[in-house]
């Protein structure tokens, strides 16, 4: 009977303990990450946005997610909204990169850190505090490798140079918003990338389309009304915009074979009469490939950027720092590059920078889901 009292006792004892420990780990704090999303209209926003909810809802993180729909005082009251609720640690896609050092200086004023990402913040934002990272692409590198896949493109048809000079292209240029680094960037680098291949490079006609579609698809309209015949590509900031030139392009007739829009006559990769390049490689623009209309694009990694500064925020909030620490399995950068931030010696070992990939009729297939 004493045994049986004592099993009873030590039963009793294990489940107590038990049910202490459950309500202890019950009573734990939830990590809190706070996300700054500038503007989920725009598609690689939109899927950068969805790739941080699925990462925060794997980990148990109370994610807070702001979008100011491209508003930068919005983005600036939704901070600071956040950090009177005791919100420490950010993921923050900037609606321009001169507001950057003054959210970092807010958030470091709380003891807090950030990883920016997408759009640059300043060298100025990255030296507040070791706490502040760059998650992000080099925008230089997709506007080199637009340039690669067109020369590619241009040595295997010459014949679409529509001046009949092989070593110059006429080009139209669509613009994402006028200063935005990726714009800047991606613009210089494309340019810069054909006349180093050896082309001269005659700008047609150029504007911007501040990313979205239907200003692309306007201003396409109206060049064709007006240079039909006199270019050889459209060269667009994003896919956005390079698919809101398709529409236009396809809308009036500037096909191939008027009568079947569908057939790529002279087999150059796009049923169009010119090659439209994009940058993002959204899952609309890749199924544009598909059917024979964009051309090519560029990947911007939505995953491999929104895990990158999603996994920085958390080694934050659950360690007190990211230093040092891989992230999406990058390394911080070694040296500096020529693009800013990241051509700072200062604040190199604070970049993650994520890759661009070409997209092109050899691989797109790899990027459907």
């Amino acid at each position: 009977m004493k045994r049986l009292m004592f099993v009873f006792l030590a039963v009793l004892l294990v489940a107590g303990a038990a049910f202490a420990g459950g309500q202890q780990d019950s009573g734990m704090e939830k990590v809190t990450i706070g996300a700054l999303i500038r503007n989920t209209d725009e598609q690689f926003v939109a899927d950068y946005a969805d790739v941080l909810k699925k990462l925060a809802a794997e980990k148990g993180v109370d994610l807070k997610l702001q979008d100011s729909r491209g508003d930068m005082a919005l983005q600036l009251d939704q901070l600071n909204t956040l950090l009177a609720q005791g919100v420490k640690y950010y993921v923050v896609v900037s609606n321009t990169t001169e507001a950057t050092a003054d959210i970092a200086s807010k958030i470091n004023a709380q003891g807090g850190g950030a990883a920016f990402s997408n759009i640059q913040p300043s060298v100025e934002a990255l030296k507040v505090s070791p706490n502040f990272y760059l998650a992000s692409s080099p925008e230089s590198v997709a506007g080199q490798i637009q340039a690669q896949i067109l020369d590619e493109y241009f040595k295997a048809n010459p014949e679409k140079l529509a001046n009949g000079d092989p070593d110059a292209i006429d080009a139209i240029f669509i613009y994402g918003q006028l200063g935005h680094p990726a714009q800047v960037y991606r613009t210089n680098a494309v340019q810069q990338g054909l006349k180093d291949a050896g082309y001269k490079l005659n700008i047609v006609a150029e504007d911007t389309a501040n990313w979205k579609p239907d200003e692309a698809q306007a201003k396409m309209d109206a060049w064709l009304a007006a240079f039909s015949g006199e270019f050889d590509v459209v060269i667009a900031n994003n896919d956005g915009m390079a698919l809101g030139a398709v529409e236009s392009l396809l809308t009036a007739g500037y096909v191939d074979d008027p009568n079947d829009p569908s057939k790529d006559v002279d087999g150059d990769g796009t049923v169009l009469k010119v090659p439209v390049l994009g940058v993002d490689a959204t899952q609309v623009a890749v199924k544009s490939m598909d059917e024979g209309k964009l051309f090519a694009t560029v990947l911007q990694d939505a995953v491999g950027q929104a895990t990158t500064a999603f996994e920085l925020a958390y080694m934050m909030a659950t360690e007190g720092s990211a230093t040092g620490k891989m992230a999406w399995g990058l390394s911080p950068l070694s040296s500096p590059i020529d693009e800013a931030p990241a051509n700072d010696a200062a604040v190199v070992g604070q970049c993650y920078l994520v890759p661009f990939k070409a997209v092109t009729l050899d691989n797109y297939k790899d990027f459907m889901n």
